[in-house]
Formats: C-alpha cells, structure tokens, sequence
C-alpha cells in the first residue's frame, strides 16, 4: 500500500478509534507536489468546536500511522470552520435551518449562487427557502454549497448573553 492509500485508510478509521469517536470526516486531499505529496484531512465533530489542539492530536496520530512510509509528504489537518461546506446529502438534514449559500453549474432564474435558510432535502433536490418562497435545486447542478457564517447575529446573542448576566 503507498503513501496516499495509506492516508486515506487512517482517516476513514478515525471516526472508528475511541478517541476520535466523534469526528467526521469532511474531506480528505493528496496531491503531488514536486517530489513529496501534500496531504490535507478536514475534520469536523458535530456539536464540538474543533480547535488547534484537536487537529494537532489527528495530526499526531496520522504521523504515527504514516511514519513508515518512504515518501516525504506534508499533513495539514483543519477544522471545517464556520462557512462549513456541504457535500454529503447528510450535510444537508444536519445543517437543516440554517443560512446557506448554494453555488450551481447551471443558472436558476437568472443566477448561479443561491442564499437561504436550508430546509434539507426533496427527492433528488436541494431545498432553500428564500424570501420570494422555495427553490428546490437538484443535486445535479450544484456546483458548491456552504453554511453561511453570520456574524452580526453573532454579535447580537453574545450582547443578549451579556445582558441577561447582569
């Protein structure tokens, strides 16, 4: 088994270690680069902020899987972040009303990227429900789509948070 095989089956096994039980997998990257290959592993875990030292101990554990290895490469492991991307169909009942942003290949009414408030999944279709009513769009035709990180509303729980402390 190479380098990259080697990769992806320690991060597919991670969410199966008891330390790592409550990771998801994202997405996981090997490109070649020059002589060594560039890995990168997106992690998430699900109701859990995912700090640098969560991703430094993923990080030392795939080392440790991937020490024997000949080639030289690079690991980057990151956090989905807030503007989380959507790629599953299971990313879309998970992240079920919240604000998104859904990129198409092909034009919906005369637009390519579509923002609403996700109400999951129809069928084989997307749907976002927008001022103007629904807009289901079909798996087929979406090109990218991502949480939309809102950080007035943010800033407003947090004020609200402080005020009911005092």
């Amino acid at each position: 088994m190479g380098l990259v095989e080697s990769f992806e089956s320690a991060a597919n096994a991670l969410p199966f270690e008891a330390e790592f039980r409550d990771v998801e997998i994202v997405s996981h990257r090997a490109r070649r680069h020059g002589r060594g290959v560039d890995l990168l592993l997106t992690v998430d875990r699900p109701g859990v902020p995912v700090d640098l030292a969560f991703c430094e101990r993923v990080a030392a554990r795939l080392n440790a899987v991937l020490e024997g290895e000949p080639d030289p490469y690079t690991l980057e492991v990151e956090s989905a972040g807030l503007e989380r991307p959507l790629l599953k169909p299971a990313d879309y009942d998970r992240f079920r009303d919240r604000a998104v942003v859904v990129t198409t290949t092909l034009a919906i009414e005369n637009e390519y990227t579509h923002r609403g408030t996700l109400r999951g999944v129809r069928g084989n279709a997307v749907i976002l429900e927008r001022p103007a009513g629904e807009l289901p769009i079909p798996f087929e035709i979406v090109k990218s789509a991502k949480v939309e990180y809102d950080f007035r509303a943010d800033l407003k729980r947090a004020k609200r948070e402080r005020r009911e402390k005092r």
